[in-house]
């Protein structure tokens, strides 16, 4: 009971850090960026780190869905809540595309699998005619929220994006704690026992993948609103390993920490060319410079070193540090 309290404390004073983040200086276009990846690796860890159930395809939820609801808002007319919505049941709907074909495979199949279906997305979105192709999605209008919020100011979409971002969150812990949720960690530790004791283990993964990929669409299309466009980025293959990195980093099998991973992830990739500056100022060393040039290969090590030193990951390390010590 006392780690539960411990765990409430942290994830509210995370939240009062998140509403008060744009009055202490940070830009809120670029937190709300950090935020929607956020929930995409917690979706990404609902599959791999409670069903164990790897896919290398989420990329295709993700930016699939962002260029639907782009797509909606901008052309079809539908207001911000529709084109979420609408987003939003493309991830599921892929996902449950993507389960029925893969789902009856395991391991480094299952994860091909996705893979391959993944790449069949991003060609069809560089070829089709509304995605703009190599330009993207531009010029997506944020519009009003239910004709009353109007979120071409970035505090009220920063508070819009917040709460949806929460939402989705708690949707994942509520799904976890459930007894669904307890169902899928029984598959994840023994599939064949689960199959023994009368668990249609098939049906379970399959609807464990719909909505982890209509959660991605939610991240997807949550992203193109704030962004104002979607590109291939968002699609292709090194989105899907992004979010297993962040997974990875984080701690996989952890709540906290897809969040903590997305974070260190993003702000490498954003602020790396800053801090190479600033260690290049401090040592005189003229490399560090060219850091920002290097960001693949500064994530890449990173990933090693967690991979080497921190197995479960920064938060799955800190967690058993504190069961050790209790």
């Amino acid at each position: 009971m006392k780690n539960n309290n411990v765990s409430l404390v942290l994830y509210g004073l995370l939240l009062l850090g998140l509403i008060a983040a744009p009055f202490l200086g940070a830009y809120p276009v670029f937190v709300m960026k950090l935020m929607c990846f956020a929930l995409f690796a917690s979706a990404f860890n609902l599959l791999l780190g409670f069903t164990g159930l790897l896919s290398f395809g989420h990329a295709a939820f993700l930016g699939g869905s962002a260029y639907i609801a782009g797509e909606a808002m901008k052309a079809w007319g539908l207001t911000p809540e529709l084109g979420l919505i609408a987003g939003t049941l493309t991830g599921a709907l892929l996902g449950w595309v993507f389960g029925v074909l893969a789902i009856r495979r395991q391991g480094i199949y299952f994860a091909m699998i996705t893979l391959a279906l993944a790449q069949m997305i991003f060609f069809i979105c560089l070829q089709a005619k509304f995605t703009g192709g190599e330009d993207g999605l531009q010029g997506v209008p944020r519009g009003k929220l239910f004709g009353v919020l109007d979120l071409q100011n970035d505090l009220t979409m920063y508070y819009v994006a917040l709460v949806i971002v929460v939402v989705g969150f708690l949707l994942i812990v509520r799904t976890i704690h459930s007894p669904f949720g307890q169902v899928l960690k029984g598959i994840k530790e023994n599939e064949p026992r689960a199959l023994s004791l009368g668990y249609d283990v098939g049906r379970f993964k399959l609807l464990a993948f719909v909505i982890s990929a209509a959660l991605s669409g939610l991240a997807g299309s949550l992203k193109t609103l704030v962004l104002g466009f979607a590109t291939l980025s968002d699609v292709h293959w090194t989105a899907s390993g992004q979010v297993i990195l962040m997974t990875l980093v984080g701690g996989l099998g952890t709540l906290s920490g897809p969040l903590v991973g997305s974070a260190v992830v993003v702000l490498l990739e954003n602020k790396i060319g800053e801090f190479g500056h600033l260690l290049a100022s401090l040592t005189s060393i003229e490399w560090f410079g060219t850091l920002g040039e290097s960001v693949t290969m500064v994530t890449g090590l990173i990933f090693v070193i967690c991979v080497l030193a921190f197995r479960r990951g920064i938060m799955g390390e800190i967690i058993a540090l504190m069961s050790r010590r209790r």
